[in-house]
């Protein structure tokens, strides 16, 4: 079953970067990939997840970002610029059956993938 994975980028996929440590933008920055995160993308793809990158990132940041995912190699299929992280919420219907169709998983900052057992939400 093809599932639609829904990730944000900073302190999820990539190294959250502290701007008040940084002189200019902090995108300027390299990224630097959290553990586990590019081999688990790459393995969601493998199997045809839709993959979805969520960020609060300015539009005008969209270039560089684009170049840095491709430079360290995580796959997506789409890039959505500019959704502040100060509370988002998934909203999905209930399946025939009752089966949860949507999860949420909230990840500690900068920690990676590894510590989540991907399989609790059908992963």
């Amino acid at each position: 079953m093809i599932k639609t994975i829904i990730c944000d980028i900073d302190g999820t996929l990539t190294e959250y970067i502290d701007s008040t440590k940084v002189k200019g933008s902090v995108y300027n920055e390299r990224h630097i990939p959290l553990p586990g995160t590019v081999e688990k993308m790459r393995e969601w793809e493998v199997k045809g997840c839709r993959i979805v990158l969520l960020t609060g990132r300015r539009e005008s940041e969209r270039k560089r970002t684009e170049r840095e995912l491709n430079r360290i190699g995580i796959p997506y299929d789409m890039l959505i610029m500019g959704f502040a992280d100060t509370g988002r919420v998934l909203i999905n219907d209930v399946g025939r059956r009752g089966e949860c169709k949507a999860h949420a998983v909230s990840l500690p900052r900068n920690q990676g993938f590894n510590i989540f057992d991907w399989s609790e939400v059908g992963l």
